[in-house]
């Protein structure tokens, strides 16, 4: 009650902050702006949209952005919640924040296309190790200036992502007043975690005059800790089809086969494998009960995020037309899970079995591949029942991952005349990344069993009866195992020469031209181990376990769980007992179980055959016409890129052609050059009614994974996989086509249409092969090949998908002068995008066209704004419809896909007084979460439960301090 009570609380709260701004209103004129396209000051969230609508309303390229609404303050306190805002980019929050699910890549899918993002920093190649996209969830809010997304870029723009660009925006010096300045305190609180977190922001900008010219320098540092939860109750996929044996049944009574303690009883049965439904009749497979999704675990996640960021800039200017700079960012995230599972082991047999009418079909089992009429194998699903006699498996498991990326730049601006503009830019980019991911397992002492009450529902309920399942003496160890134990080490160098000379007298305005050099070195190592045993002897327990620790003889080494698990709306919640994740670090296990056979930390052996390294080089040269004619009511660029890419990739495979087996090194190299035209033209119907088109063809390299040339194969079946350094690009051509109305300088309304032809979706092929590296096939196992070949699967460029969709957008305040007073202050921001896509994959054999994974067909976002001198505030709710959780399965009833869910954030700003605001953000007030089911979107959803989640509401609390503008 009193949780509950707290959270009201804090809602209320917030909205009173609200409904204070609206009631002490007072008129404010949108401040002016230039209408050229510049970094402005921003001071609230008008001038914040007014310089968005300004990037987007005079570049000749399909752009949406947002800007800082101060000095270290964009709209939300994620920057991948606040991409999201964009019409056509789709977000994940994972653990309470956007995030990537897999912690890999920007976690952002851009108009359908998951996985194809480019991303920069301050127009810089920018990206994480281990990929080339730039883990967005790591930036830190305070140290952006704006964010810029370019869904179809022009040929100056550096290749690498056909679904967009990101590119994040920093602040420098000489774009500052003159000494200027902001400092923030702030604090992040999970209604789950019940802790508050901090976070410091600082500032420091300063620009003066010397004899030598003007300087300027600026300094900043930031430092951000969340604690969020994860709860969650995954269950397992599959058809799981069971075939009810009621006890009082003939079939059971004298069967050895079945508990005959049970025999007799009319509300016992035991659910019994199905070997093939269709061999059974219709009536009988009518009887026949899917258990999918019902034998969930109880999992709960402890989620901190701490990450620290620098950025620092220097500019001198020694007169007009010369700027010589220096600037660099760092950014550091650590990613620090500690997990708690308790794994079900559900028995057959039930008590109180009901069930409720469910077709499981052929299709959603195999895609009915086989033909005929999609016949049904089973009609009934589980809806409740106590299983008797189960059991429990205990697992205590703690992540690290560590991100670091840092850049550092320099170059110089020079105008030679007043029509050339030089500049010259050499940057280096330093990305690491350390994943450790280590657990230990318990088992239940012998001979001890639960009932374990399941309800299907949302979430699904769980009731446990019988032994204590926090008591240490319940608890035996088991075993330990570091099962992510990776290191990434990527540098990037790069070289750019970038001109732009003005033309008079012409319909072409300005040519455009440049070239750049750009080297990318990245490496991987494997240390990961598993199957170290926790017993007395450093032997497999034994039956009896006779040999096994009890956790009772090891209190200070496990603890017990949350005891709110889903805030109680679970039915059980929580307080078993695991391994503590704490005890896990260092060498602490090893040394506690010295027969175990743990390495020590220091000394871990590296698993040699993971080892690969990767060196992807590319010369660019682009060159870009600006045109205008019909008195520049027809406006536009048209250029191409041209790119050579050479890849020498590495990696470590197993010849067993000798007497002995040895690891040697397998060297591949592939190169390939791209002619990437753009076309972007802008017809001004009115000064402030534009038609646009845009055309540009673009790529995705293929990852470092994909290309990495390891070889291995199965000596007793004949099969094998082989990686593919050959493997090309993902080639888009990019077509789009946009009407948008401008009101005001910060008012707008959009609508605009896209396809996207792409081409080398990969597959994996099957093909018959001599391996140079083992020895010649002589198994007894067919495998439908000549004589000593194996069937080896490759990855190989396929057929052409799409990507296609509409997107609207608008926003204004409703400052006009027909509008009543009282609505001058207030405001809406809305986007509505729909999107669909198609690649080829072949799944079990067969060629089918799919949806990429992560892309939900419709998503939308509305803001209501709110602003005056004091008070500022915004309430956005963003949607997303059904999409599949990491891809397509072979078979739908395997897959897992998200069903669509809406998330509500707020916040309010105040100005204390000119120089100190306070801040009150909400995140997640619906406490919403994506939870995933059986199927997939698009025939075959089902609506069957597989994993429900709660993460929690956050709010969070920010004094700002600013000084010198």
């Amino acid at each position: 009650m009193k949780t509950q009570q707290h959270r009201l609380w804090l809602t209320a709260s917030a909205a009173a902050l609200l409904a204070a701004g609206a009631a002490h209103a007072q008129t404010q004129t949108a401040p002016s702006s230039d209408s050229a396209v510049a970094e402005v000051v921003v001071t609230g969230i008008r001038q914040s949209l007014q310089s968005a609508v300004q990037m987007k309303k005079n570049t000749m390229e399909v752009v949406d952005s947002i800007r800082a609404e101060d000095i270290g303050k964009l709209p939300d306190p994620n920057v991948a919640e606040t991409l999201t805002r964009i019409p056509g980019v789709q977000g994940y929050r994972y653990g309470g924040e956007g995030a990537s699910p897999v912690g890999v890549g920007s976690g952002l899918t851009i108009r359908g296309l998951s996985g194809q993002t480019s991303s920069q920093v301050d127009g810089r190649s920018y990206f994480t190790a281990g990929g080339s996209e730039f883990n967005i969830e790591s930036a830190i809010p305070g140290m952006i200036a704006g964010l810029d997304v370019y869904k179809n870029p022009s040929a100056e723009h550096i290749e690498g992502g056909i679904g967009g660009l990101i590119d994040i925006r920093t602040r420098k010096p000489l774009d500052l007043p003159k000494f200027s300045g902001s400092a923030a305190i702030s604090g992040r609180y999970n209604d789950l975690v019940k802790q508050w977190q901090p976070e410091y922001f600082a500032l420091l900008s300063h620009r003066w005059d010397t004899g030598a010219g003007e300087m300027g320098l600026l300094l900043a540092a930031n430092y951000q800790k969340s604690w969020n939860r994860s709860d969650n109750a995954p269950g397992p996929g599959g058809a799981n089809l069971r075939r009810v044996v009621r006890a009082d049944n003939a079939e059971y009574i004298g069967n050895a086969a079945y508990n005959q303690a049970y025999a007799g009883r009319s509300d016992v049965a035991f659910l019994a494998d199905v070997a093939d439904p269709l061999a059974l009749t219709a009536a009988q497979r009518a009887g026949l009960v899917n258990m999918a999704g019902v034998q969930i675990n109880v999992n709960e996640e402890d989620i901190q995020r701490t990450r620290k960021g620098f950025s620092g800039a220097f500019q001198w200017k020694p007169h007009a037309g010369l700027e010589f700079y220096v600037d660099g960012n760092y950014n550091s995230y650590l990613y620090h899970q500690g997990y708690r599972f308790m794994n079900g082991a559900d028995s057959r047999y039930v008590q109180g079995l009901q069930t409720s009418a469910f077709n499981t079909t052929e299709g959603l089992t195999i895609r009915n591949r086989n033909g005929g009429e999609d016949a049904v194998l089973a009609g009934q699903r589980f809806g409740a029942g106590t299983f008797l006699g189960s059991s429990f498996t205990s697992t205590g498991g703690d992540e690290h991952r560590l991100y670091e990326t840092y850049i550092v730049a320099g170059g110089a601006k020079w105008s030679p005349t007043d029509d050339l503009d030089l500049k010259f830019d050499l940057s280096h980019v330093k990305a690491d990344q350390e994943q450790d991911n280590r657990s230990a397992n318990m088992v239940p002492r012998a001979g001890l069993t639960w009932d374990v009450t399941r309800t299907v529902g949302i979430p699904q309920k769980v009731a446990i009866s019988g032994p204590s399942l926090s008591n240490p003496a319940n608890w035996v160890l088991q075993t330990y195992a570091n099962g992510t134990e990776n290191i990434y080490d990527d540098v990037g160098d790069a070289a750019q020469l970038d001109g732009k000379l003005r033309v008079h007298d012409s319909f072409i305005e300005a040519v455009k031209f440049g070239a750049r050099y750009y080297r990318k070195k990245s490496r991987f190592y494997n240390y990961s181990y598993s199957g170290k045993l926790l017993t007395a002897d450093g032997l497999p327990l034994t039956v009896n376990q006779s040999n096994g620790v009890l956790a009772s003889s090891v209190q200070d080494l496990v603890a017990a769980s949350h005891t709110n698990w889903f805030g109680g709306d679970g039915g059980y919640s929580g307080g078993y007992l695991t391994f503590n994740p704490d005890s896990l670090l260092g060498d602490n296990v090893r040394n506690r179980f010295p027969l175990a056979g743990i390495p020590a930390e220091d000394s871990i052996p590296e698993v040699l055959l993971s080892r690969r390294k990767a060196v992807e080089q590319t010369y660019a040269g682009y060159g870009v016409v600006d045109f205008a004619f019909l008195n520049d009511r027809i406006r536009g660029n048209a250029g191409v890129r041209v790119v050579r890419t050479e890849l020498d990739a590495e990696a470590m495979i197993t010849d067993s052609t000798g007497a002995t087996p040895s690891i040697v090194p397998n060297k591949k190299s592939n190169g390939y050059t791209d002619v990437l035209p753009t076309l972007n033209v802008t017809g001004y119907i009115q000064d402030d009614l534009l038609l646009r088109f845009g055309f540009g063809k673009g790529l995705t390299r293929p990852s470092v994974g994909d290309i990495n040339p390891t070889v291995s194969v199965n000596v007793t079946n004949g099969t094998g996989s082989q990686g593919n350094p050959n493997l090309a690009p993902l080639r888009a051509k990019s077509y789009d086509l946009s009407l948008e109305k401008y009101f005001s300088k910060s008012a707008y309304a959009s609508a605009a249409l896209f396809y996207k032809d792409i081409n080398g979706f990969a597959l994996g092929v099957e093909t018959c092969q001599t391996v140079p590296t083992s020895p010649a096939y002589s198994g007894s196992t067919p495998n439908n090949c000549p004589a000593g070949q194996y069937r080896v699967t490759q990855s190989v460029n396929a057929d052409p998908g799409y990507a296609k969709g509409v997107e609207v957008a608008a926003q204004t305040f409703f400052d006009y002068d027909f509008a009543p007073s009282f609505l001058r202050n207030f405001g809406v921001q809305g986007s509505y995008t729909w999107v669909k896509t198609e690649l080829p994959l072949l799944l079990a054999g067969v060629k089918v066209n799919a949806r990429q994974p992560f892309q939900s067909d419709r998503n939308w976002s509305l803001a209501g704004l709110y602003e005056n001198k004091r008070v500022s505030a915004r309430v956005v709710y963003t949607y997303r419809s059904d999409f599949v959780l990491f891809g397509v399965a072979a078979n739908p009833i395997d897959g897992r896909y998200v069903k669509g869910y809406g998330l509500l954030d707020a916040s309010v700003n105040v100005n204390l007084r000119d120089d100190l605001s306070l801040s009150i953000t909400a995140s997640n007030l619906t406490n919403k979460a994506p939870n995933r089911y059986v199927g997939e979107p698009g025939g075959y959803e089902t609506g069957v439960l597989r994993q429900y989640f709660m993460n929690g509401r956050i709010y969070g609390l920010s004094l700002r301090y600013k000084f010198g503008g």
